[in-house]
């Protein structure tokens, strides 16, 4: 199943106009992250050691969680002031991706998981989630 899940994102990066070099880039730099913190959670406190196959699930869980978030910036942009509008939209965005997380937790690795990969989602989406911003451009009439 993980290596259905990598060739739809991968389809999802090539055909998709909006999920450039900058996003690819982010996707993977979240991964990153994400990757040493499992590695120095092994280390520190016994959690168990990422396998190649956690490592990739990891970087598709990150990839998914930006593509949502920018996708959802471009049909609803990060106002430029902060406000009620930011909080709704952060709230429209968390909540769903924390429940789509749950889905792809329970499909990568069964009922017996080892990594958050619900949280990885929700937080890859609500970081990519920055990436369009509105303008600040009123024209009088």
């Amino acid at each position: 199943m993980t290596v259905f899940f990598g060739l739809l994102t991968l389809a999802l990066y090539m055909f998709q106009p909006y999920l450039d070099l900058k996003v690819i880039r982010k996707a993977l730099g979240i991964a990153l992250f994400l990757e040493l913190f499992y590695l120095v959670g092994h280390y520190l406190s016994d959690w168990p050691f990422p396998t190649p196959t956690v490592i990739f699930q990891i970087i598709i869980v990150a990839a998914l969680g930006v593509a949502l978030g920018v996708i959802f910036s471009r049909i609803w942009p990060l106002p430029k002031h902060k406000g009620f509008e930011r909080i709704m939209r952060t709230f429209l965005l968390v909540i769903p991706s924390l429940g789509i997380g749950v889905g792809l937790q329970l499909v990568l690795q069964g009922n017996y998981a080892t990594q958050a990969i619900y949280l990885m989602f929700a937080l890859s989406a609500w970081l990519g989630s920055g990436h369009f911003i509105k303008s600040d451009s009123h024209t009088p009439n």
